[in-house]
């Protein structure tokens, strides 16, 4: 089963693409940013999500790094 949560790779301005189950939720510029997005969406423990790749999928990049592609 895919992870429920995407972090697209970065965009050329910075920041990353997020996805719930294919719904964007924004372009996160940081983890806090990340939080934020998830925390609205309704997961609970965000922060202990980020690197459970059963919730988490890090695309075209690594985890944690929100730089431009």
């Amino acid at each position: 089963m895919a992870a429920p949560i995407v972090v697209h790779e970065g965009s050329p301005s910075d920041g990353r693409r997020v996805t719930v189950r294919g719904q964007i939720l924004g372009l996160a510029h940081d983890d806090n940013d990340l939080i934020e997005f998830l925390r609205r969406a309704g997961p609970p423990d965000a922060w202990d999500l980020l690197d459970d790749p059963s919730w988490v999928e890090w695309r075209g990049g690594r985890a944690h790094e929100w730089d431009a592609a």
